[in-house]
């Protein structure tokens, strides 16, 4: 596997795979994360994945070295990365997300309809059918940096941010489309609402999304809307 490792603090490096987000980098990075969850080091912290790369917090005094431990991390890691193999044919998880567009889940979408020159049913019509994959988790807990959406529907981001945006709301900022989590301010366009929870903490996984993954909306009524949200407590 093709890669550079750059130092990124006194405790930390960051390993790059690549400069483009695409679906290929993606993996590569999937690959990597996966290959330090399947091996525990004890004197790493932290990993964190990112749209091209991803950082590893390391703990200096668990290193046994005569060197600078940065060094000696590399020296460890480089001949193991580089055996690595992305395999191609392994199937994404696809998870689907209902949304009720519009409304008082939506306030925004019809702003983000005449900002483009489309009707609301366009923009339900393009959001909906779009082929969406998580690159990454970050922001809030379980927030999907999501790539993929069609650039007929951007739109800028509110020049007021909102103080107070529900959780399961759905968003469109610039070219990219997300959902958020829990309830936290922010400035995207709110086109709908999912009745599905995004972030459960007590759960074993918290976060419903993982980078990777693949994301289809499907368009809901309101009363299904209410029907999931129901059975889903």
């Amino acid at each position: 596997m093709k890669f550079t490792i750059e130092p990124l603090g006194d405790n930390s490096m960051i390993i790059e795979l690549g400069q483009d987000m695409s679906h290929e980098i993606q993996q590569k990075v999937k690959k990597v994360s996966s290959f330090f969850e399947e091996h525990r080091f004890d004197w790493v912290i932290e990993t964190v994945p990112g749209f091209t790369t991803v950082a590893v917090f390391y703990d200096p005094l668990k290193i046994d070295t005569t060197t600078l431990p940065y060094e000696e991390v590399c020296k460890f890691l480089e001949p193991l990365l580089d055996e690595l193999e992305v395999d191609d044919d392994a199937e994404p998880r696809v998870v689907e997300i209902p949304v009720c567009y519009g409304g008082e889940f939506g306030p925004d979408l019809e702003e983000v309809a005449n900002h483009n020159g489309l009707t609301v049913d366009e923009v339900i019509d393009i959001h909906s059918n779009g082929e969406y994959t998580v690159y990454m988790i970050g922001f809030a807990p379980g927030f999907p940096y999501i790539g993929g959406m069609s650039e007929k529907i951007a739109a800028p981001r509110r020049s007021n941010p909102r103080l107070k945006i529900p959780a399961g709301s759905v968003g469109i900022a610039g070219k990219q489309t997300g959902v958020y989590p829990i309830e936290t301010p922010g400035g995207w366009q709110l086109i709908g609402k999912t009745p599905e929870k995004l972030f459960t903490p007590e759960g074993d996984t918290p976060s419903l999304l993982q980078a990777g993954d693949q994301i289809k909306f499907v368009p809901i009524s309101e009363e299904e809307f209410q029907k999931i949200k129901e059975d889903t407590k």
